[in-house]
């Protein structure tokens, strides 16, 4: 039986830095109203001149060297990305171009804070049915740039960021199980509400999110989500070694933990440093927990998030 398996991570954060102290110079909030409400302190910002591609570029390229494979060798390349650098071509080919692989099969997928899960188990479909043997997938986002930043509501919650992830065939376990699961009826309560028409941005290019509702959505939706992968696989919360999940608040990781029966130690947050970084936020600390040394090889770990759509899932895999 053909498996896919994670051979290599990488990721890449812009150099600037943006604190909520300097957020707070800005508009009426203050540090401790951030944290206390969201778990986070600071958030990577992209530098004027970057675009989505070129940092999903930097993280692919740390890929490839973990990985340590040649990068002809991939032949299937999937960006999830909200903000890719133009309505098109896609992003997943402007990397292509970057990388210098051409010919390989490329595209974006769209499931914004899910799309990394999307784009993962599209790769992995792709390799279980022999369409691919090596895959190079990535989350990228420069949500900076879709944000009013005279909105304390969500401004404060987002930054800039890519994480990357090769995924090979291999006669050993790999990815074990994969739950997605949307619903567009909830479609109005995270959104950016805009489209290009005639030469001109028609609606509000800005992110729009019932926090409250996001935060009763998501809590139940990545609970069950967890659990139908695991039982799926004939396994339970005690199997797990890590849960990797999407970076969008610290109070829906607590919960989604406490009802996997994880302590928080087996988590990996990376959202205090951070923000949410979308798609980018799960490859993102993945990479982070294995260059660190705490997701060793053989580790079981469970990989979720949820997204506008809304549209979530789980991914359920053996490092």
């Amino acid at each position: 039986m053909t498996y896919a398996r994670i051979v290599g991570t990488g990721s890449y954060l812009p150099e600037k830095v943006l604190s909520n102290a300097e957020i707070a110079e800005r508009i009426d909030t203050s540090d401790e109203w951030i944290v206390a409400r969201t778990g986070i302190r600071a958030r990577h910002i992209a530098a004027e001149q970057e675009k989505t591609s070129d940092l999903a570029l930097a993280a692919s390229q740390r890929a490839i060297a973990a990985a340590g494979i040649d990068k002809a060798d991939i032949d299937l390349i999937i960006v999830a990305t909200s903000t890719p650098d133009m309505i098109f071509p896609s992003a997943a080919c402007i990397l292509q171009d970057k990388l210098g692989v051409p010919g390989c099969p490329a595209f974006d997928v769209q499931a914004v804070c899910a799309g990394f899960i999307y784009a993962l188990s599209t790769a992995n479909a792709y390799i279980r049915s022999g369409m691919a043997r090596t895959a190079l997938v990535v989350g990228a986002e420069i949500f900076s740039r879709i944000l009013d930043w005279n909105d304390r509501s969500t401004c404060v919650l987002f930054g800039d960021g890519a994480g990357a992830v090769i995924l090979q065939a291999s006669e050993q376990p790999g990815i074990l199980g994969v739950t997605l699961q949307a619903d567009g009826r909830y479609q109005s309560i995270l959104n950016v509400p805009a489209q290009v028409a005639s030469g001109e941005i028609v609606g509000t290019p800005f992110l729009h999110m019932d926090g409250g509702a996001v935060f009763k959505f998501a809590v139940k939706a990545l609970a069950d989500c967890a659990s139908k992968t695991l039982a799926a696989q004939g396994m339970s919360h005690a199997d797990l070694d890590w849960l990797v999940p999407h970076q969008a608040n610290v109070r829906i990781i607590e919960s989604t933990a406490k009802h996997l029966h994880l302590s928080m130690d087996k988590v990996v947050l990376t959202l205090p440093q951070q923000g949410n970084t979308s798609a980018a936020s799960i490859p993102l600390a993945l990479d982070a927990a294995v260059r660190d040394g705490r997701i060793q090889p053989g580790h079981t770990v469970m990989l979720e998030g949820i997204g506008g759509g809304f549209a979530w899932g789980a991914v359920l895999l053996t490092m």
